[in-house]
């Protein structure tokens, strides 16, 4: 017969098992279509900053950001949805509506000026909103938000990411490459 003392504590390494082993299944880890999206053309959206060349048109070309709504305000053709295409799409629409009344055979050109912010949350040394660097990793990012905290679980983290529209959460390893306008949470270890 078990005393009272020990059946106590089987009770205890019992319930801190099962609360270890639920909290891994409430996390899952990043699904086929996260990962491909690090090697797609990249898509615009709000935060992003352009600069918009008009060949020989000085005074159309000027730097523009992509607003909460996803448009940008262009000057002679107003509102042009920019949310979602790639900067050679948006290229391609912007010289079709100058077009149309405007200008004979418009050149644009369009290049990233700032890609919008990454946010960093959890463990570590400060917490917050980022610049964007292309080909960041999460570990990048970690470093640039003050590294991990003492506590911090150093293998995998959760990035929330935005694909087609969705918003998506998978687990991931540190190495792994991250986007523009991407939220990485680093979680407390265990043990």
């Amino acid at each position: 017969m078990l005393s009272a003392g020990t059946r106590g504590m089987m009770l205890l390494v019992v319930a801190l098992a099962a609360a270890v082993l639920g909290g891994c299944a409430t996390y899952k880890p990043a699904p086929k279509v996260f990962h491909e999206a690090t090697i797609q053309p990249y898509r615009l959206d709000s935060g992003d900053r352009l600069r918009v060349t008009v060949f020989e048109q000085a005074s159309l070309t000027n730097t523009y950001t992509v607003d909460q709504a996803g448009y940008i305000a262009f000057p002679l053709v107003g509102q042009v949805a920019a949310r979602g295409a790639t900067v050679s799409q948006l290229e391609g629409v912007l010289a079709q509506k100058l077009r149309q009344g405007f200008l004979r055979d418009p050149d644009v050109t369009i290049e990233i000026d700032r890609y919008r912010s990454i946010f960093v949350m959890g463990e570590v040394g400060q917490p917050g909103q980022y610049a964007y660097v292309p080909g960041m990793t999460v570990l990048n990012a970690i470093a640039v938000s003050g590294g991990f905290s003492t506590r911090a679980n150093q293998r995998d983290v959760d990035v929330t990411r935005k694909i087609n529209g969705n918003i998506l959460t998978g687990r991931v390893p540190i190495t792994d490459p991250i986007l523009a306008g991407d939220t990485i949470y680093v979680r407390e270890r265990l043990f």
